[in-house]
């Protein structure tokens, strides 16, 4: 049986759409019939060769690893505890570690440095079937409202600031009183904002972006205020800031843009004891004014991903209707002008591949 896929042959060429075989479960495997595939600036950055070095492929493969899909077959040694049967609807954990390292056992497989990443190398859900290992793939049978173009965009979009603003959380950096951004309102701030609000304590919340209609995003999803950041310099920025919340600088920062400027100005403008936590990958380096950092003891996080648990927590945040989403439904076979889109940073909210 045959499956329509885009696959990558080239850096930076255009994916191509390609008929290729319907891939056999392993004994350990489930074969997914994929029903939404998630649109990451990441993927992108894939096909441009930003990830050639750290997660070096073999072309052609499929990308995509936002996958929310119905299990079409399952391998002969799947076992039955695993609570899975043919027709569920399942959503992909795309970390497959290598169980074996010190970041596998403490549940932090998106860490492994001997694992994989579903649509960094294995074959991703940018086709119309794809393969997970049966103990990557979590059921969401007895939600019997859940979409899979919701569902899809959560195993990154939705976990990756998640687990940010966890940290956040936990360095005590929220609370009453306290002042939260969120940098870069796009496929993982606009469920970033809606963290803050539900992990912040009573925090107040702020949404940065550089188009009044990701701004709109922002405020439907919580935010208490937003600021328009684009041409603006780190003056005019605290100026809105002091006018919306009586103060020059902010307790915290989840910046999930990560270019050079929004790094910049998160650095201008936290607080003694605040910190920034970076889920955005835009940029290639972090540059941070060292005495100010030193002196105002003030803290630096990287937050990748997420790890199963977080998707659990996730999940069930989603299945009590707690999270609102913010989907813009394409068609496989446009997918590149949406690529192309992202990159632009043009897409509202995410982008998701729904297939019939």
């Amino acid at each position: 049986m045959q499956m329509q896929a885009a696959r990558i042959h080239a850096f930076n060429e255009p994916l191509q759409i390609d008929e290729v075989p319907v891939p056999e479960a392993g004994p350990n495997q489930v074969l997914l019939k994929v029903a939404a595939a998630g649109m990451c600036r990441s993927d992108y950055q894939l096909l441009d060769g930003y990830f050639r070095e750290g997660l070096p492929v073999e072309l052609p493969f499929i990308p995509g690893h936002e996958v929310a899909g119905y299990i079409a077959a399952l391998g002969g040694e799947v076992p039955d505890s695993a609570g899975l049967s043919e027709g569920d609807l399942v959503v992909v954990d795309a970390q497959w570690g290598d169980g074996t390292c010190r970041q596998c056992h403490e549940g932090n497989q998106q860490l492994c440095s001997g694992g994989q990443l579903a649509g960094f190398g294995p074959n991703g859900g940018f086709a119309e079937y794809m393969l997970a290992p049966y103990n990557h793939v979590i059921s969401v049978a007895d939600q019997s409202n859940a979409r899979p173009d919701y569902l899809a965009p959560l195993t990154d979009a939705g976990i990756t600031p998640y687990r940010g603003m966890k940290k956040l959380r936990d360095a005590g950096k929220l609370g009453p009183g306290r002042t939260v951004v969120v940098n870069g309102i796009g496929g993982l701030g606009s469920y970033g904002v809606q963290y803050a609000r539900l992990l912040g304590g009573g925090a107040t919340v702020l949404g940065f972006a550089r188009s009044d209609e990701k701004l709109s995003v922002a405020k439907e999803n919580g935010a208490h205020h937003t600021v328009n950041v684009r041409d603006k310099a780190v003056d005019d920025v605290q100026n809105e800031l002091e006018d919306l919340t009586g103060g020059r600088t902010v307790d915290a920062v989840l910046d999930c843009a990560g270019s050079p400027e929004s790094l910049g100005l998160a650095a201008a403008i936290l607080a003694t004891e605040g910190a920034l936590c970076q889920v955005g990958l835009m940029g290639q380096r972090v540059e941070l004014p060292l005495f100010p950092f030193v002196s105002g003891e003030k803290s630096y996080f990287g937050s990748f991903w997420g790890n199963y648990n977080d998707l659990q927590e996730v999940l069930t945040l989603a299945g009590q209707g707690l999270i609102k989403h913010n989907v813009v439904p394409v068609k496989l076979g446009d997918v590149n002008e949406n690529l192309e889109a992202l990159g632009r940073g043009d897409i509202v909210g995410r982008a998701v591949i729904v297939f019939d």
